[in-house]
């Protein structure tokens, strides 16, 4: 017998799910809790915020409630419980829960209580169809296991424990899919929005992505179905990983349409996407830090491993492109010079190790503001990088790779549900490849040295070289433009406005007191906007001071600034000459 009932009605005009909730509690005054995180996503979320109009009924009748905490509360009685609630629904992201007449979505953690005790209970979920004039053509995706569904997807499903409940995020819309076949394993693909894209196309890329990497791990785990719920947006990115599907955001334009071909960027960019968050189903969802498996989501769980999870797999996942035979060398060394671009522009990696970046994660990647590049480093970037050179040092001098650390850590931890113990990446790769990496680890993961990429890629007859920026759309990798800005100040501006987002330390512009906030106004006695920005600079000269105006705050201020000559920060790695040993390594790493 189904242990907790809910029932999920839809307001898309108020933008709220309508909750019931039912279960017979064996416990006077039973007390229940909602997550105030979910896992993948490592800022407390406070879920609970977005509740409203809770009120409980033991055997029918109206009990009162008292609240333990922001998420948790007692029910003041002892039987047939129901909560009665609702859920406000208008946050966008992959994270939370939104509703309007155009779509639904939710993850569990935002809309069901977990009573204490019902953590390995049966979860009978029921979700009606909403209003179909409202909602037309409506219907439901979900990796829940179906009960007695209708056949656009509304009705009833069984989650085997809370945990499940929320780890099956739930899409509602008239929405587009196609459906493909990876090792006997049913896959959708799954757009809500308005788009026209070439669906055979996407499922043709999409399922040698899945190939290449279920082949990495022994074409492991089974699975009934996976799905890849996708969000598309006018400018949207991001993504959230689940054990049996992921909840994607894209922008329309990332999609190829009919008739289109070649791989443009943004495409590429979703296709690494969706290979990152697929590798997730390995990496966090089964191999996963005991830190986070042991955590019950009601406070933050805190590892200095953060960055074997997503470095890891920021770094598997362009490689699994190349794998699949969807981009070839150059184009791949072009993605790795881009994050060893972001890595060099970031001051803070002489600040912030990649193991303290990993466990502060909680306040400093999560909750970024104007001193953010200057404090911190990025655990995603310089762990893809460390991760590099982790593969690289592999690979030069024992009879392993990073391949085999892998599946070292599927078959020990990941394929017995155990989680992973701090350290546990280097202690594998220390095993399994009979080095002592301690000395390595220090210096990439526990000290704030530069990594040594150039001296690694050229054992593997990669060339790397720095040079100046040509402009601000320059990422790094190749490019063709044959200038670089005569100057620069050392800020960086929000998007389409002249607002300084970030000073970084030691540059011009902290020289001349600017902050971020700041509105500029005018240099050299000339207006700036988002617009004259680039060619603004193109007009001053290195060394020469000049006048910049700006508001901080209703303040009119006025400092003098000394351009300077721009740095060599930006990355290029090139396949080179190669032979003997070294064409062997890399045929071996990228396969030319």
């Amino acid at each position: 017998m189904t242990a907790v009932r809910y029932r999920v009605r839809c307001d898309a005009l108020a933008h709220r799910f309508a909750i019931t909730g039912s279960f017979d509690s064996p416990l006077a005054a039973p007390v229940l809790r909602l997550p105030n995180w979910l896992r993948g996503s490592y800022l407390v979320r406070d879920f609970a915020k977005h509740v409203q109009g809770l009120k409980a009924f033991v055997d029918d009748l109206p009990v009162a409630i008292t609240r333990l905490d922001k998420a948790s509360f007692r029910v003041e009685g002892q039987g047939r419980i129901r909560l009665e609630y609702s859920v406000h629904a208008l946050d966008s992201s992959v994270r939370k829960a939104y509703l309007d007449t155009r779509r639904g979505f939710f993850n569990g953690s935002s809309l069901f209580y977990c009573p204490a005790g019902f953590e390995q209970s049966r979860y009978e979920i029921s979700i009606e169809r909403p209003d179909a004039a409202l909602c037309p053509g409506w219907k439901l995706a979900t990796s829940l296991r179906p009960v007695d569904i209708a056949a656009d997807g509304f009705g009833v499903y069984l989650a085997g424990g809370y945990e499940e409940l929320i780890d099956c995020p739930v899409e509602m819309a008239a929405y587009q899919s196609i459906d493909f076949d990876v090792d006997g394993i049913a896959h959708s693909l799954i757009l809500s929005g308005r788009c026209e894209p070439d669906l055979p196309r996407l499922a043709s890329d999409i399922a040698k992505i899945c190939e290449v990497q279920r082949a990495l791990f022994g074409h492991e785990p089974p699975m009934e179905k996976y799905l890849f719920l996708t969000q598309v947006t006018g400018n949207g990115y991001g993504g959230l990983e689940h054990r049996t599907s992921t909840a994607l955001v894209t922008a329309r334009d990332a999609l190829p349409r009919l008739g289109q071909t070649g791989l443009r960027k943004g495409y590429r960019g979703f296709l690494g996407l969706v290979s990152h968050e697929y590798f997730h189903l390995w990496n966090v969802k089964r191999i996963t830090a005991a830190r986070f498996a042991d955590n019950d989501l009601s406070a933050e769980a805190y590892s200095e491993d953060l960055w074997a999870y997503e470095g890891v797999t920021s770094y598997y996942d362009d490689l699994m492109l190349l794998r699949a035979g969807l981009i070839d060398a150059p184009n791949y060394l072009d993605l790795l010079a881009e994050a060893a671009t972001r890595l060099q522009r970031t001051p803070g990696r002489a600040v912030q190790t990649l193991a303290d970046a990993s466990f502060e994660a909680w306040i400093k990647y999560y909750q970024p503001d104007e001193n953010t590049p200057n404090a911190a480093v990025n655990y995603y970037v310089k762990g893809a990088l460390a991760t590099v050179c982790l593969d690289l040092w592999l690979r030069l001098r024992s009879q392993v790779t990073l391949d085999d650390v892998m599946r070292a850590l599927w078959t020990r931890y990941g394929a017995q549900d155990l989680g992973v113990p701090e350290g546990g990446l280097e202690a594998i790769a220390s095993e399994i490849s009979g080095l002592d990496l301690k000395p390595q680890f220090d210096l990439w993961l526990r000290g704030t040295s530069e990594l040594p990429l150039t001296e690694l890629l050229a054992e593997f007859g990669v060339t790397a070289s720095l040079r100046a920026s040509h402009g601000a759309s320059d990422e790094g990798g190749r490019s063709e433009a044959r200038h670089s800005p005569a100057t620069e100040l050392g800020l960086s501006l929000r998007s389409g406005d002249v607002t300084v987002a970030t000073v970084f330390s030691g540059s011009a512009a902290e020289r001349a007191g600017l902050a971020g906030g700041d509105q500029l106004v005018a240099i050299d006695g000339l207006k700036v906007t988002a617009g004259n920005w680039a060619n603004r600079l193109e007009a001053l000269h290195p060394g020469v001071a000049v006048a910049l105006a700006f508001f901080r705050g209703d303040e009119l201020m006025t400092a003098m600034i000394e351009p300077a000559a721009p740095g060599f920060d930006t990355w290029t790695f090139a396949l080179a000459e190669a032979s003997g040993a070294v064409l062997e390594r890399r045929l071996a790493w990228l396969g030319c």
